[in-house]
This record gives C-alpha cells, sequence and structure tokens, in this order.
C-alpha cells in the first residue's frame, strides 16, 4: 500500500469504485468523468480505447466484443485491487459488448487521486489488468474475409 499523509484528502475514499459496467449501448466520456468527481482529488486521469481501423497491418472492417457472465464480477476485482494499492478517491470503468464501428468508444477508465502521479499510476494499472484479466473477448474481422478473436484473459 502506498504511503499517505494524514489529511483526509490524500487516503482513500471510504466507497471510492463509483461506476463499473459491462454494457451493450454506447458509452460516455461525461458520465465516466462525473462519476469520479471528488474535491479532495487533485488529479483525475481518464483512458479512452477506441475501435481503429487496423490490427496487425491489416484493415479492420468490424467488430463485435462479448463477455461472459461474470466480466462484471472480475472488474470489481481488479477496481478494488487498484484501490488497495492507491489513494483512490474515485474510480469508473465501463466497457462495451455488441458490435462495434471504428471511432467507437470500446473502453473508458477514470482515477481521481489527492496528485496526478498517483491518477495516471492508477489509471494505467486499472486499464492494464481490465485488459487482462476481466473476461471479455474481441471478435475482428477484417476487409480481406479473414477473422480473429482476441481474448482479453
Amino acid at each position: 500500500m502506498a504511503s499517505h499523509s494524514d489529511h483526509p484528502g490524500e487516503q482513500a475514499a471510504h466507497d471510492p469504485i463509483k461506476l463499473l459496467a459491462v454494457r451493450d449501448a454506447p458509452l460516455s466520456l461525461d458520465e465516466v468523468f462525473r462519476a469520479v468527481g471528488d474535491d479532495a482529488a487533485g488529479g483525475t486521469a481518464l483512458f479512452v480505447g477506441t475501435v481503429r481501423n487496423h490490427d496487425g497491418g491489416a484493415d479492420v472492417d468490424k467488430l463485435a466484443y462479448s463477455s461472459h457472465p461474470g466480466a462484471e464480477a472480475e472488474l470489481r476485482r481488479v477496481a478494488e485491487k487498484v484501490v488497495a494499492e492507491f489513494p483512490v478517491r474515485a474510480l469508473a470503468a465501463v466497457h462495451r459488448v455488441g458490435d462495434l464501428s471504428v471511432g467507437d468508444l470500446a473502453v473508458v477508465v477514470a482515477v481521481a487521486c489527492p496528485h496526478r502521479g498517483e491518477a495516471f499510476d492508477a489509471c494505467r494499472k486499472l486499464i492494464d489488468d481490465l485488459k487482462h484479466e476481466v473476461p471479455i473477448w474481441k471478435h475482428q474481422t477484417f476487409s480481406d474475409g479473414t477473422e480473429e478473436w482476441v481474448g482479453a484473459c
């Protein structure tokens, strides 16, 4: 656990996990940013993952995400690990499932901490662990007709 001062604003919030979801509706940056608003946070880091038009040198025509029924529970476990390691004031993470187009938001995560360095580090851990541990899979269809499944875990 990171060292924190005695000032309440420097410590983790009582219940910093404000929003966690795996949903088939379009994601909102504003919703995630509002969810992590906290007067004791001096730094908020937000990461947005979007669908790109290529992968591994091949043009992507379409993409779909699917998830295991336990994905939200795993997302909570990942979020709780981040909260235990950093002085998180507020945390939010949403991942999209279903059919997405190039440019669509696939994942949005945000972390608010007392200082910017902590916010950056916590946000990076949150997105990296989400991508490696939460059971969400990507099915890509390329312009040459080939397909690929990419496992998040």
